[in-house]
């Protein structure tokens, strides 16, 4: 392989852009060309970037000749983009979620498999440096015994969405995340979600996700708030940690009424109290930088991507539980 790779990206909305100027401040890496039907957004993004756009993707493909590609179109669109890609021996990242349908899903990781390709997926917030952090301390056992994490996601209603919902388009960040840092199979989900102005999807969840070991993910999701808000706490025996994902912050409030062992043996004498709160030292880096370095590590070396397609398999089944449950008012088992 060169130590050059040629790149390309397909689709360029919001989340398009981003790769493109990404992607160009990478070392060893050359950003060969981008493919979007619209021309206005060609023209925009061809003049801000100096590079050359393309109408149809497949012309992209076959012209440029790229090593490696981002997908990110309209989730309806991924597998149909992804298994052209996949047929040329290209590597491809796609933007979250792996697919529209599960089948679709697994289809395309099959694909890729015997293509000998790699594919990874765009779930951004594993490659946050406060959640990489975090998942450290949780190894070390920092926290003690895990209780519950709670994943708040909450903003404006985006007027890019059309094709997917709420649960679809942001929750499945945050059960990915939770599925990473409790490292436990999945029991069962329920959900209440609400449709308010989304002309067709929901734009409101809560949603809870219970383990195998005891803990419970609280998801508190929608497109209704006046104010962006990206947090997630995990509290344990020990205190409780919180993360801001904007900021990158990562903060330990701890409990400090009794130790580890206490907790551990169910000794409750002591009960919860407050104790020292530590602002704990992140190097902040762009999270999109990270996993498009994650992305190109994966290539060079022939290992595996930080999230896999199987990865986001199981969030987009979790998701689509949780729609599920939250039509149908009830709880779902869902052994992964």
């Amino acid at each position: 392989m060169s130590d050059l790779l040629r790149a390309a990206v397909v689709g360029v909305g919001v989340m398009g852009q981003f790769h493109v100027r990404a992607y160009r401040e990478i070392p060893g890496i050359e950003m060969v060309g981008f493919a979007d039907p619209d021309e206005k957004m060609r023209g925009v993004i061809e003049k801000r970037h100096s590079v050359k756009g393309y109408a149809d993707y497949l012309e992209l493909l076959d012209k440029e000749k790229p090593d490696l590609v981002t997908v990110s179109v309209p989730t309806a669109l991924h597998f149909e983009v992804t298994a052209e890609i996949i047929k040329r021996g290209i590597h491809v990242l796609v933007e979250k979620p792996i697919a529209e349908t599960e089948a679709d899903g697994q289809a395309m990781i099959e694909l890729a498999g015997k293509h000998n390709v790699v594919l990874a997926i765009g779930h951004i917030e594993r490659h946050n440096p406060a959640i990489q952090a975090l998942k450290e301390h949780l190894d070390a056992n920092h926290l003690g015994q895990l209780f519950e994490i709670h994943a708040e996601r909450v903003g404006p209603f985006p007027s890019r969405i059309r094709d997917v919902g709420v649960v679809l388009d942001l929750a499945t960040h945050d059960i990915d995340i939770i599925r990473h840092l409790t490292g436990n199979p999945l029991v069962r989900v329920y959900a209440e979600t609400q449709q308010n102005i989304h002309s067709s999807r929901e734009d409101m969840l809560s949603g809870m996700l219970r383990f195998e070991n005891g803990i419970a993910g609280i998801l508190q999701v929608n497109w209704l708030t006046p104010i962006k808000n990206r947090r997630l706490s995990v509290t344990g025996a020990g205190g409780m940690y919180e993360v801001d994902y904007i900021t990158h912050d990562l903060i330990f409030y701890e409990n400090g009424s009794a130790s580890l062992d206490q907790f551990s043996r169910l000794q409750w004498t002591r009960g919860i109290s407050e104790g020292r709160i530590i602002r704990e030292k992140i190097e902040k880096r762009e999270p999109l930088r990270v996993e498009l370095e994650d992305f190109i590590r994966a290539i060079r070396d022939g290992g595996s991507p930080r999230v896999t397609g199987e990865d986001s398999l199981a969030a987009l089944r979790i998701a689509q539980a949780l729609v599920e449950s939250g039509q149908e008012h009830r709880v779902i088992e869902l052994r992964l």
